[in-house]
């Protein structure tokens, strides 16, 4: 005869109340306008480049200046440049564009801290979700720009390898500006996380380093050499499912 051995009696799930709920479930529609919002403003907004780094950058720190000098040369190229709207390397980012041809877009969060919008912007939209803003960053990107940043910009920067090396959104120009800060973390995938196994050697290839203004606007173009800056039929259906 088998025996039935009962484990210790669970303690049942708490019941969520009606007015919980019903508040968690409206929040969807704040989310759908988010994205609905963000799809008809930026649909337009091409070819375009994103550009990330540190809110906490002073206007005159190199990082800071190096970015709108960047900035402005994408725009006077053709490039509408997208930031976080913020302070630091977004302002610079938006400054330089505003003085350049091209729109000067803002994807501006709601946070506690660090978060004021810059006064920089052509176009400037509000999220209270990192996710749905974080899509707009994406979905509309011709090429990344990475300045050195903390963890909103790492953030950034893995979010758009994983969807580039599984296939769930387009290969575009991955470019982390300035080798000193960024090596360090390059040779760690290099030596760690290829030796390890847990990402391919050719996934190093997604990343490109370069220093000058003009080379990072320089590769941008060669990568486009050869197609269109906006996605193939194809390219366009993957991004659908971001």
């Amino acid at each position: 005869m088998t025996k039935i051995i009962k484990g210790p009696s669970k303690t049942p799930l708490p019941s969520i109340s009606t007015r919980k709920l019903s508040r968690q479930s409206w929040k969807i529609f704040q989310i759908m306008a988010e994205f609905v919002e963000g799809y008809e403003r930026l649909a337009e907004i091409h070819p375009s480049v994103s550009i990330f780094g540190s809110a906490r950058f002073a206007p005159d720190h190199p990082s800071s200046q190096l970015t709108e000098e960047i900035a402005l040369k994408l725009s006077n190229a053709g490039f509408s440049v997208v930031s976080g709207g913020g302070p630091g390397i977004m302002e610079a980012a938006n400054k330089g564009a505003f003085e350049g041809k091209s729109p000067s877009i803002g994807l501006n969060i709601e946070l506690p801290h660090e978060q004021e919008p810059n006064p920089y912007q052509d176009l400037a939209l509000t999220f209270h979700h990192f996710f749905s803003r974080k899509v707009m960053f994406v979905k509309f990107a011709t090429a990344y720009v990475v300045m050195p940043g903390g963890f909103g910009t790492l953030d950034e920067l893995a979010e758009m390898l994983t969807l580039v090396q599984t296939g769930k959104s387009r290969r575009i120009p991955i470019i982390l500006v300035d080798s000193g800060f960024w090596s360090g973390l390059i040779s760690w995938f290099s030596n760690t996380l290829v030796k390890a196994g847990t990402i391919s050697e050719s996934d190093l290839d997604l990343i490109q380093i370069i220093d000058d203004p003009d080379k990072v606007v320089e590769a941008i173009f060669r990568y486009y050499e050869h197609r269109r800056f906006e996605p193939t039929e194809e390219e366009a259906e993957l991004q659908l499912n971001l």
